[in-house]
């Protein structure tokens, strides 16, 4: 398999979130592990050949990994709902007026990422900004071109981002734990929200979910970012 250069997310390498949903999307879930958990290993590489080793149906506890030759670029497995609380959704009012506050592309690290980038020609441009009124919540708007994993993860990647203090603290995706309950509707407006989860040493916690117009959660996620130097 091959990432298409335009799921970018630093310019170089893959978009965690689009990548980590491609590597979810090929592992078996069960009733009991209904969620997925994706590790980054690598920077995912961008227009070249890949090798996807989905997980196997009949093991619960296999994994399904993505290798570049043979290097491992991600792996995945089965696991429980996450057990943190999401806070209440906000309405697509609401949601609006905190994407006013977002970062703009002068100010984004990476400006042509898939997830979030101002400059991307066809990327999903969430721009997701702080709610007022509350403390640590972010959220944003997004209409669904595809409703299929790879997209979903990505609409609840860089969101998490943000809540997690991107770009004051420039970082990469480490982990994602996500769970779709419902897919969203193409062509529908949605609200998308974030919160920190604490940070501890270069790790920093966020959590982010999907809601439909009215408030119906449709998925749900936990990362683990890594903070990395800033690029000279």
């Amino acid at each position: 398999m091959v990432i298409p250069g335009r799921y970018n997310g630093p310019p170089s390498s893959g978009n965690g979130g689009w990548v980590s949903g491609l590597v979810a999307g090929h592992t078996p879930v069960t009733d009991d592990a209904p969620a997925v958990s994706v590790r980054l290993h690598l920077p995912p590489p961008l227009d070249r050949p890949l090798v996807l080793e989905p997980g196997d149906p009949a093991d619960p506890d296999s994994r399904t990994v993505l290798r570049d030759g043979a290097d491992v670029v991600a792996s995945a497995v089965a696991v429980p709902t996450p057990a943190g609380a999401v806070p209440p959704p906000v309405t697509v009012e609401v949601a609006r007026d905190a994407e006013t506050r977002g970062i703009t592309a002068a100010e984004h690290p990476f400006p042509t990422c898939y997830g979030c980038g101002p400059l991307h020609p066809d990327g999903l441009r969430l721009r997701s900004g702080p709610v007022a009124g509350t403390t640590g919540l972010y959220a944003a708007t997004w209409t669904p071109r595809d409703a299929a994993p790879p997209e979903v993860w990505a609409a609840l990647d860089c969101p998490g981002g943000k809540a997690a203090g991107f770009p004051t603290t420039l970082m990469v995706l480490g982990t994602m734990t996500a769970q779709i309950l419902t897919p969203p509707v193409v062509g529908r407006e949605h609200v998308v929200t974030s919160w920190s989860r604490g940070d501890d040493g270069r790790k920093r916690h966020a959590g982010s979910a999907l809601f439909t117009a009215d408030g119906r959660l449709l998925a749900r996620a936990e990362q683990t970012w890594i903070a990395i130097d800033r690029p000279v």
